[in-house]
């Protein structure tokens, strides 16, 4: 009786204050409540999974309704130009050799060649760049285009040393430059 006594005192006094005696404790619990629940429990068949689950695979996409993703398969539609404007290899040609006038230009004089061929963000974004940053001379190609919609186009062209990237939309058939990008080589 006295030994019981000891090991009762002891489990207070010192295991019960402890954090590794606390945690033994939760343990123990957690593992009981564990037990008795699968005691209760009837017994589970486990080739049968969940007993909602369907029996063909779920889809969200009407198979026939086409491929709406950024990156399809199928071609690209063909640029549409209003009648009287500018084709997009065409805008894309005269936006890089006015790009180009940079060195020895005046911001200003640089800008009024870019302006009517550029959209009004980028006219804006262009605004205080220094005509004299151009880092080309010449062009060494041809315009490359990648057309993404019927008013989106992606135009490629070489230059010395690097390429110059080009988005041009035509939201009305009039192509212009929204983005300027400058690859090195």
């Amino acid at each position: 009786m006295r030994a019981m006594r000891r090991a009762v005192e002891f489990l207070v006094t010192r295991v019960l204050r402890s954090r590794l005696g606390i945690a033994v404790v939760i343990a123990v619990l957690v593992f009981g409540v564990i037990g008795a629940a699968r005691l209760i429990s009837e017994p589970v068949d486990s080739s049968a999974g969940l007993s909602s689950r369907p029996r063909e695979p779920i889809s969200t996409v009407d198979p026939a309704a086409g491929d709406d993703g950024v990156l399809s398969s199928a071609a690209a539609a063909a640029p549409k130009t209003r009648p009287g404007e500018l084709t997009p290899e065409q805008a894309a040609g005269r936006f890089t050799a006015a790009w180009l006038t940079g060195p020895g230009s005046s911001e200003d004089e640089w800008q009024a060649r870019l302006r009517p061929l550029s959209t009004s963000a980028l006219t804006e974004k262009l605004t205080g760049a220094d005509p004299e940053s151009v880092p080309a001379q010449r062009v060494t190609g041809q315009v490359t285009l990648r057309p993404r919609t019927a008013s989106f186009v992606e135009a490629l062209i070489p230059l010395d040393n690097g390429r110059l990237r080009l988005e041009l939309v035509a939201p009305d058939g009039r192509w212009l430059v929204d983005a300027v990008d400058w690859e090195r080589q």
